[in-house]
């Protein structure tokens, strides 16, 4: 039996304090009595990133509906998250983890395969964290960015409904 690389479904998020792409460092605590769906993403101003980051964004209006946050995390330095927020009109925050650390505790920096090679990288990966901190619902591999967000979202509404 493998060993379960990310955080499974009912157990504590693992911490972070991590920038945005104004410099300012937001925690898992900072989201505390609220939802959050914690998304991470390989890199900005790609286009699947940037799919997924639009569809989160125009979706944002009914994630707040159900308390939720809606927080995406890569490599990128905050000044590229302010570029690509700019640039996408985006409403969702995106934080800033350049040694990978946050990437590592919720095992979306892996070994990958493409083209027979294999190197470390990050997959796409989403947790849904309940108001207590608590993972919920994981998505440790999204094979498809278009249409992630609605998968999300439906979860969710399951669940704070629920």
């Amino acid at each position: 039996m493998s060993e379960v690389l990310w955080p499974e479904a009912g157990r504590p998020a693992p911490d972070f304090s991590l920038p945005d792409a104004s410099g300012q460092v937001h925690s898992l605590a900072d989201f505390a009595g609220r939802w959050l769906a914690l998304y991470f993403y390989p890199r900005d101003m790609t286009s699947g990133c940037t799919t997924e980051a639009l569809e989160f964004s125009t979706l944002m209006p009914r994630f707040v509906e159900l308390d939720a946050a809606v927080v995406g995390i890569s490599r990128d330095a905050p000044a590229s998250h302010e570029k690509f927020i700019v640039k996408n009109d985006l409403t969702v925050r995106l934080l800033s983890d350049p040694d990978t650390a946050v990437h590592k505790a919720y095992g979306a920096w892996r070994l990958k395969k493409a083209y027979g090679k294999e190197s470390m990288g990050v997959v796409r990966s989403t947790f849904l964290i309940d108001p207590e901190g608590v993972v919920r619902r994981a998505w440790p591999k999204v094979a498809k960015a278009a249409g992630h967000a609605e998968a999300v979202l439906k979860a969710l509404t399951g669940l704070a409904q629920g």
